[in-house]
């Protein structure tokens, strides 16, 4: 009997590489869609799978369309991967940041428990969460202290999710992933403003980048890596949290240099610091501890930083080549 699962945020990043890997594992998906005026599907078309899942209309902060959802598909495990996760905008919209991703994961918690409470379910946590870190390597029980509204909000979630896995037995699990990348992720985000940034400088289209604090480190991964781990902690016999990670930290300016090294440019004659994109509370330092993952679940990291910018400088290159829309 095939396995049934929804994805809220199906039409981010990581919903759209985990649509992929469960229809390999010939799963029904579910692919929630909250309606936007933007076309939000460029993801799942990019991989060829929008013709293969079922989209089904649904918002996280509407409590009833998440019971039709649930009642209309009939999922056995249920992904949460949807939120406002642009980090920087999380100041400038609070409200709603707090909204989706605080209150959306009490709904959906909420939703299944009224709903079917058999179901398994996966909340998208962060490494955001640690924010002002208290440990040189973050594990999972290293102290959470965020540093923006986006953070603050994970960590409710968070804690909601662990919350009704003890209140009502559930299995829920939450996998905090550190920063994952990949040529899905929106232009807003460092990396791939990076990435275009090199494409367009290196086909001549632009003559500058201007970043922010290039200092800061993460722990950078790949998507399509990091979506195995969602699912494995669903396929264990009790729910339990994880920290998904590479174990290793980068800084912004080595990661810059990456991507202008890898089409012959040298960073420095082209990159311009802008305060005007520094955070008003910074996050310096992340580097996860995913020895947990490994030793339970046998999952590790397998894209090095170093090809995971390869392919995303790759795929930003012939987005240009072809004229296609930037996202």
């Amino acid at each position: 009997m095939k396995k049934i699962a929804l994805i809220t945020g199906a039409t981010g990043q990581d919903g759209a590489y985990l649509c992929k890997f469960l229809l390999k594992k010939n799963y029904t998906i579910y692919a929630m869609v909250a309606r936007r005026g933007s076309d939000t599907l460029w993801r799942l078309r990019e991989l060829g799978v929008i013709d293969d899942v079922i989209l089904i209309d649904g918002d996280m902060i509407d409590v009833s369309s998440l019971i039709r959802a649930l009642e209309t598909s009939k999922a056995s495990e249920v992904y949460n991967l949807a939120a406002q996760s642009f980090v920087a905008m999380s100041w400038n919209q609070p409200i709603l940041t707090s909204q989706v991703t605080a209150v959306g994961t009490v709904n959906i918690l909420e939703a299944i428990r009224l709903v079917n409470p058999e179901i398994r379910f996966y909340q998208a946590s962060t490494s955001e969460m640690f924010g002002l870190v208290q440990a040189a390597h973050q594990c999972e029980k290293t102290p959470f202290h965020p540093r923006s509204p986006y953070g603050v909000s994970k960590v409710f979630a968070h804690w909601m999710t662990i919350n009704y896995r003890e209140s009502f037995g559930m299995h829920a699990s939450s996998g905090i992933l550190f920063n994952h990348e990949s040529p899905l992720r929106g232009i807003e985000f460092v990396t791939r403003k990076v990435t275009s940034g090199v494409a367009r400088i290196k086909a001549g289209l632009d003559s500058e980048l201007r970043l922010g604090n290039i200092d800061a480190k993460r722990d950078w991964g790949y998507a399509g890596d990091y979506v195995e781990a969602m699912w494995l902690m669903l396929q264990q016999d009790s729910a339990d949290d994880y920290v998904i990670a590479t174990g290793q930290t980068t800084t912004v300016r080595e990661m810059v240099k990456i991507a202008f090294d890898y089409v012959g440019l040298n960073y420095e004659d082209y990159v311009i610091i802008d305060e005007s994109f520094f955070r008003p509370a910074e996050v310096e330092t992340l580097l996860g501890d995913p020895s947990k993952a490994e030793i339970v679940m046998g999952w590790k990291a397998k894209t090095s930083l170093e090809s995971m910018i390869a392919l995303m400088v790759d795929v930003d290159q012939k987005r240009l080549k072809n004229e296609e829309i930037i996202y």
